[in-house]
């Protein structure tokens, strides 16, 4: 993935975004309340749906909101996570070698070559090199991987 935009996100990650902006803004029109619904009228089943519909809109203008912001602003960078696009090489502790491409935003469609850049492992790479040994925790324990091959993105 290659990062070709003055903010920061690759094209698949602008893909993903704009994606998920897509079916979150479906979900927000299927959400609003229908003709005749607005009054106070029901039993308590009735208002129980309501209420539920109403906190999941509110959810989903928050994250429209957040989804358009990083279209449009990028994601958040700072030095803490490697940037969308580095391709990294790792050799795990039982000598499998993977190469794995970061992401800032993980898709729906993301296969296990992925990275993301906030994941225990994904922090663990900041400011590694190859060579360097790092450890992170996965959910079995605290582990380790030797790194092969960083490559920030071009």
């Amino acid at each position: 993935m290659v990062t070709t935009s003055k903010n920061g996100l690759g094209p698949e990650a602008r893909r993903q975004l704009e994606a998920e902006l897509a079916k979150l803004k479906q979900r927000r029109e299927e959400a609003n309340p229908r003709p005749g619904e607005s009054g106070r009228g029901g039993d308590a089943a009735d208002q129980a749906d309501l209420l539920e519909r109403a906190e999941t809109a509110s959810w989903l203008d928050r994250r429209i909101a957040e989804v358009v912001a990083m279209l449009e602003h990028g994601v958040p960078s700072n030095s803490s996570v490697l940037p969308d696009g580095t391709t990294v090489t790792i050799r795990f502790a039982d000598g499998d070698e993977d190469t794995l491409h970061v992401v800032a935003v993980p898709g729906d469609d993301a296969d296990n070559s992925v990275l993301t850049s906030d994941s225990p492992l994904g922090l663990a790479l900041v400011g590694a090199k190859a060579g360097d040994e790092i450890s992170y925790r996965t959910p079995g324990g605290k582990t380790t991987a030797t790194v092969v091959a960083l490559s920030p993105p071009s």
